[in-house]
Order: C-alpha cells, then structure tokens, then sequence
C-alpha cells in the first residue's frame, strides 16, 4: 500500500493550517470563508473499486460544511476512482476527518487502497449547485 495514504492527514493538516494563518494575516473573518475544494485520484487494488466506492460513500451522509462529495469511476482505468469535494471553507473538511462515519469508512478502505495518484486542493468559485445551500 502507499504509505501517502497515512501522510495525507498530516499534509493536509499542515496545508489547511498555512491557509488558516494566511487568511488571518489578510484580516479574512469566520464569517468570510473561502470556499475548499479536494480533487484526487485514488487507484483501487485490482478489481476492489466497487467496494472500496460502497466504504467511501457509506461515510459521507451527514458532514457538516459539504456542498459536494462525489465519486466517480475512472472511464478508463477499472481500478481508478476520483474524489471531487467541495466544502464551506477548510476548516469544515478538517473536523470531517474526526467524524465517526468517516473514520469508519477511512479505517474500512485503507486496505483496498492500492495509492493514491493525484491531489489537489482547489478555490471553488463558480458552478452550477455551487452557490446553493
């Protein structure tokens, strides 16, 4: 397994903290918070996508603060899946990682994970159910 997947928590930490501090250092209030965004891409091991997507979707029925959380199947690859996540601001996809649910469904998948490809964090800014809510 890719030891990424245990990094993630703390790299995220570490991230979310840095935009924390610069959105205090800009003078941004609670009440101003940027909207977070997740992408990623997260290969399955061989022939465990579908389960793997029934864990992680099983752990995303009440998180306070998500807009989105969608998973998709990579068209091309069968072991590949992808993780879109839109959130009300950082600290909401923070204290998600500490809900029982998803603590679960992380402790769960860990092992049908085979690593995760791609990341990136994003600045939702537009779409078509962005602004709803």
């Amino acid at each position: 397994m890719n030891s990424n997947f245990g990094r993630r928590p703390v790299l995220a930490g570490l991230a979310l903290a840095l935009i924390g501090t610069h959105a205090s250092a800009k003078g941004i209030k609670m009440e101003d918070q940027i909207p977070f965004g997740m992408i990623g891409k997260i290969k399955a091991q061989p022939g465990k996508r579908a389960e793997l997507i029934a864990i992680l979707g099983s752990g995303t029925g009440a998180m306070p603060g998500c807009r989105a959380y969608l998973i998709a199947e990579d068209g091309k690859d069968p072991d590949a899946t992808w993780i879109t996540e839109i959130w009300d601001d950082a600290a909401s996809h923070k204290a998600s990682l500490q809900l029982p649910a998803v603590r679960d469904a992380i402790a769960k998948g860990r092992p049908l994970i085979a690593g995760f490809e791609l990341s990136a964090e994003t600045r939702p800014v537009a779409g078509a159910s962005f602004l709803r809510g």
